[in-house]
């Protein structure tokens, strides 16, 4: 099980981190937002524009807890 944790740790860092990489990015945020809608949907992960705002929000949140 501890093998386990640690495997579903580091997948979500790396998710964090190229998260906050893509929104960190030095581009608009329509276009970061329009990367990031293209990139789930290729995933076939389909995302309302509310859906997409909060988790947005989420990410922005963990990246700046002030």
């Amino acid at each position: 099980m501890k093998g386990l944790n640690l495997i579903a740790a580091f997948l979500g860092g790396a998710l964090v981190g190229a998260a906050c990489g893509v929104l960190l990015a030095p581009e608009k945020g329509a276009d970061t937002r329009q990367k990031i809608v293209d990139a789930l949907r290729k995933k076939g992960i389909r995302l309302s524009r509310k859906e997409m705002d909060d988790l947005v929000d989420e990410l922005a949140d963990q990246v700046d807890p002030a």
